[in-house]
């Protein structure tokens, strides 16, 4: 079977939920027995992510050849089971840095380069690449932004041309688009919509799906005036409502037949979805009666998305220990001395997740003090392992002004440290360790006990590494080094023995990058399993 595409556009406003809907088709293909890969295409001019602060693009999700990606590869990730790579996410700057090089290495052999053909070429190089790598039955393409943005107009563009190349029976279009619903008035509203598909159709595309959301359930007269004027089947017309958890949106575009409806328009094989284990988990998500309550610490605290993996992650163990997990997100700018103990008590376990930058770093390593002379459950991830080093070294080790470098130069007990041949003089992009690499477990560790394997590979995102000459100083003060990069001898898991301490470990890896709904990474899993018990 020749590759089959699926695009997914957004109309009207952003923020709709695209990455949630191309994750729940990617999860009903599989269901039907497909070999599915994902793709994001940003329309930003950054070349990737990863200097982007948070507030503008959320979590900077890490695949495990180490590319910085849209926190949508995530969502991609946890719903289809299958790990993705740096070629699944492109972005606008990334194609026209690709252009420009080409152009001065004299590639174009003397013609004008211009966005179309070369431009828009260059993406549908992208998205063919992909799919002959991954050899997958479909590709579904996700276009971010919204239809109409200037930035975007390429990607449209070249969206028209793979479906006049491939033929329509290879390449479905699936327009996800908002129907707001007036309090005053009483009802829906498909202007919007309407306009959002004109402005498609402008481009040279008719969409084949619309799936129209809103915070109710669309009524059938709504659906039914947007297949007139949009000018798709009514069949063709789904309402994805809001719902009380994203993993139900494949099922709610089951019960609507998108399968059957997907298979139509390309010519897919007849296997009927399987989608029961998906119910079974659904089912256990809505009949959770037991909670938990976790303090995520970090800086980040009106923007979950900052940290949406962890997040993720959390709820995932949670639903594996049959208990709901609530979180509530913690200025650690606003955590003192005088009322630490106030605002923690009530949580059953904490997490310190990654970061960069020195805000917030004091109430962090507050909050890790508290976690470990209260015996409370404690993970830490990525900085949360740094500071649970450094909090280890200044108040059991008596080495009073320890820090890492990032956060002060002039520390007189360097904990953390940029390793060596690193520097910052040539800027930030692309500087850090990133992606997959092996850790050796110590035997008779909590970390050992939790992966149940001698040897684990997970994700980084970091630049500063455990300067080991401090390592002897905190085991011989009792703290746990049960993890290690044994080609580089760099510290990747610290732990402190159960007799002291009922469950804290931390990783200089990302391990929330790595849960799936299906099995929760053992880290998430041992913390939350740690509370219940």
């Amino acid at each position: 079977m020749d590759t089959k595409y699926i695009f997914i556009t957004g109309g009207v406003v952003s923020s709709l939920g695209k990455g949630i809907i191309a994750a729940s088709v990617g999860r009903i293909l599989k269901q039907k027995k497909l070999k599915v890969f994902m793709q994001k295409i940003d329309p930003y001019i950054n070349i990737d992510p990863g200097t982007m602060s948070p507030y503008q693009h959320g979590e900077v999700f890490v695949t495990s050849d180490g590319a910085e990606t849209d926190l949508d590869l995530g969502h991609y990730e946890r719903f289809i089971d299958e790990n993705l790579t740096s070629a699944s996410n492109v972005t606008a700057g990334r194609i026209y840095q690709t252009v420009i090089e080409k152009e001065r290495k004299g590639l174009y052999h003397g013609t004008t380069v211009q966005v179309i053909p070369h431009v828009t070429d260059e993406i549908k190089n992208r998205i063919f690449k992909v799919a002959l790598s991954s050899q997958a039955d479909i590709v579904i393409i996700e276009i971010g932004g919204t239809v109409g943005d200037i930035e975007s107009l390429a990607f449209i563009e070249a969206i028209r041309q793979i479906r006049y190349e491939k033929g329509k029976e290879n390449v479905a279009i699936l327009h996800t688009t908002l129907i707001p619903y007036l309090t005053v008035a009483g009802e829906f509203k498909t202007k919007p919509s309407q306009n959002s598909v004109k402005e498609l159709l402008s481009l040279g595309i008719q969409p084949d799906i619309l799936l129209c959301r809103s915070d109710a359930q669309v009524p059938d007269t709504i659906l039914d005036k947007l297949s007139l004027f949009c000018n798709v089947q009514k069949e063709y017309v789904l309402s994805v409502p809001d719902c009380n958890s994203i993993y139900q949106v494949p099922l709610i575009l089951v019960d609507q037949k998108i399968d059957l409806l997907l298979t139509n328009l390309l010519g897919l094989n007849k296997t009927p979805v399987n989608i029961k284990e998906w119910q079974k988990i659904n089912n256990q998500i809505e009949n959770l009666k037991k909670e938990v309550k976790i303090a995520i610490t970090g800086k980040y605290a009106n923007l979950s998305d900052a940290y949406l993996s962890v997040i993720e992650s959390l709820k995932i163990a949670g639903y594996s220990s049959n208990v709901k997990v609530k979180y509530d997100i913690l200025d650690a700018e606003k955590l003192t001395n005088k009322n630490i103990k106030e605002i923690l008590s009530k949580y059953h376990g904490i997490v310190v997740p990654g970061g960069f930058g020195e805000r917030g770093v004091e109430g962090k390593i507050l909050a890790i003090n508290f976690a470990r002379t209260h015996k409370i459950p404690f993970l830490g991830l990525c900085l949360g392992m740094q500071l649970a080093c450094v909090e280890f070294a200044r108040n059991v080790c008596g080495l009073t002004n320890a820090n890492s470098t990032e956060f002060n130069r002039e520390t007189e007990y360097p904990i953390f440290d940029l390793s060596r041949g690193n520097s910052l003089i040539d800027g930030i992009g692309g500087t850090l360790r990133l992606g997959n690499f092996p850790s050796v477990l110590e035997s008779n560790t909590l970390a050992r006990k939790l992966y149940q394997k001698d040897i684990v590979e997970e994700r980084h995102r970091h630049r500063y590494e455990f300067n080991n000459r401090f390592r002897q100083r905190l085991i011989d003060n009792g703290l746990v080094v049960s993890g290690v990069y044994q080609e580089k001898d760099l510290v990747e898991i610290i732990e402190l023995p159960n007799k002291v301490h009922p469950f804290f470990i931390a990783s200089q890896f990302h391990p929330e990058f790595t849960s799936r709904l299906n099995h929760p990474n053992p880290l998430f899993l041992g913390f939350i399993k740690a509370i219940i018990e």
